[in-house]
C-alpha cells in the first residue's frame, strides 16, 4: 500500500470499512455508480445539444 502512498492505518479503516458493507449495500452502491454514469452522458449530450442550437440560432454554423 505504501507504493500508492495509502498508510497503514488508513489501509485498515478502508478494509474495516468494506468488510462491514453488506451484500445488498455493495449492490446499491453499483446500482448507484451505474445511474450516475447515466446521468453524466445524458447532461453531457444535452449540454453538447444545447451548444449545437445556440451556434444555428446565432447563425455561426
Amino acid at each position: 500500500m505504501r507504493a500508492i502512498g495509502v498508510t497503514e492505518p488508513t489501509d485498515c479503516s478502508w478494509r474495516t470499512e468494506i468488510d462491514g458493507l453488506k451484500l445488498d449495500h455493495v449492490k446499491r452502491l453499483r446500482d448507484l455508480e451505474r445511474e450516475n454514469a447515466r446521468l453524466r452522458k445524458a447532461v453531457s449530450d444535452l449540454t453538447l445539444e444545447k451548444m449545437m442550437l445556440k451556434e444555428a440560432a446565432s447563425g455561426e454554423w
